[in-house]
């Protein structure tokens, strides 16, 4: 009895939730999670070579930042196109920590000529997949 009343509701919320999941937890998500995992491994492994960040690094950071501005865009559209998350504060804190975190590293790397600066770069690639993944989590749950 595929037909019966019953079946009707999951359908008709469906759209809706792939709708969202697909702005934020689309290509563009992963592309973030997967560099930002590759960029944090790699300039911890030149902390541990006791190497400073190079300009690569730095440079890497930078793109990695537009990025996340590019994902942080989506979700403010997500904000504004009538589909909100039920934790719409929690949401927007996490917009914010996300687009701040890349040029915070990078600014703190580059007053930080060290092996410490690659640290720094290091443990923030790490962070942002959290955050990302997290955008992902609160955005999955829409409000009714």
């Amino acid at each position: 009895m595929g037909s019966s009343g019953r079946d009707a509701p999951p359908a008709a919320v469906r759209p809706r939730l792939i709708s969202t999941l697909c702005r934020v937890n689309g290509p563009l998500s992963v592309v973030v999670i997967v560099a930002a995992l590759a960029l944090g491994v790699w300039c911890l492994i030149r902390a541990a070579l006791n190497r400073p960040p190079s300009r690569f690094d730095l440079l890497a950071t930078a793109a990695l930042g537009l990025l996340v501005a590019a994902l942080v865009v989506v979700g403010v559209v997500i904000l504004f196109g009538g589909q909100r998350p039920r934790e719409t504060t929690t949401f927007v804190g996490y917009l914010i920590t996300a687009i701040v975190f890349a040029p915070a590293a990078f600014l703190l790397a580059r007053l930080e000529p060290t092996r410490w600066g690659s640290v720094i770069l290091g443990v923030a690639c790490l962070v942002i997949p959290v955050l990302v993944l997290r955008l992902q989590q609160i955005a999955a749950v829409t409000g009714g």
